[in-house]
């Protein structure tokens, strides 16, 4: 059962949509960073129990286009709800109780951010560095001091789809000393003309991450064989299916967040299973 949490206003909801919470969260407004023209909000998933045990430390997933995540308030076409597939498979025993990051997309400076190279077609692109900078030198000492998270590398992950797919896995691969889990859902691997997958292939072996990698097959011409070549990229680097990577297409799927919220509960499992 869906339970609204009548105590939290979300940022710039759209007072036409209702709000659809459940559990307990915080929000973080406006948060300046010195790599960004941008500010960030941010949405925190806290899991049950965090407020009554004060030893307990939780794993941490950050994800991209935070507002997507929870809330169809503040979504854009109807929100994943990974609060509710996070607590059903607590509730299950399934999936470990985690805390869940949603960064707000920065609106105009979106692809600027998601994106690891400037796109001469696009004339846009290329400040996924600086992004990053802001989320492991800033974002997350701020959680990490913020909340009662588990810090290191074994117990972070970090997410997100389309372009959020995209940044999500090169930041993993780049800071792989800090992130270890990885959701890549419906990356956008076009992007300069097939970036990410060049920088897979340019790496020496494979970073101990594990990695959720999935895409829909009614997304648009070319994405699934974009999808198939990260895939075998990574498969070539030392990744192995059914172990260290899940691979997915979803006959029918498009690319939206309805087709993202229905994988939302196989890809918690697979990042965070329960302790046995």
């Amino acid at each position: 059962m869906r339970v609204r949490n009548p105590l939290f206003s979300p940022l710039m909801p759209d007072q036409q949509k209702a709000q659809t919470l459940t559990g307990s969260f915080r929000t973080h407004e406006r948060l300046r960073s010195r790599f960004l023209d941008s500010a960030h909000d941010l949405i925190v998933y806290l899991p049950p129990g965090y407020d009554e045990d004060r030893e307990r430390r939780y794993p941490v997933l950050y994800m991209q286009d935070g507002q997507n995540l929870f809330d169809d308030a503040t979504a854009f076409s109807g929100a994943w709800h990974l609060d509710d597939a996070e607590e059903q498979l607590i509730a299950a025993g399934m999936a470990a109780p985690l805390i869940i990051v949603g960064i707000y997309n920065a609106g105009a400076y979106r692809i600027d951010e998601y994106t690891p190279t400037r796109d001469a077609a696009k004339r846009a692109g290329g400040k996924a560095d600086r992004y990053g900078r802001m989320l492991v030198e800033e974002l997350k000492p701020f959680i990490d001091a913020e909340y009662r998270t588990l810090a290191d590398a074994r117990n972070t992950g970090i997410g997100g789809s389309s372009l959020g797919g995209l940044v999500s896995l090169y930041l993993a691969l780049k800071y792989s000393g800090i992130f270890w889990k990885v959701a890549v859902i419906s990356p956008s691997v076009w992007w300069d003309n097939r970036f990410i997958v060049r920088r897979v292939r340019a790496l020496g072996a494979a970073p101990p991450l594990r990695v959720w990698l999935s895409t829909g097959t009614e997304e648009g011409e070319g994405v699934v064989a974009g999808a198939r070549r990260v895939r075998d990229a990574l498969v070539a680097k030392g990744w192995r299916e059914s172990d260290t990577l899940h691979y997915q297409e979803v006959e029918g799927a498009a690319h939206s967040e309805a087709a993202w919220s229905e994988l939302a509960p196989a890809m918690l499992h697979f990042l965070f299973p329960a302790e046995r």
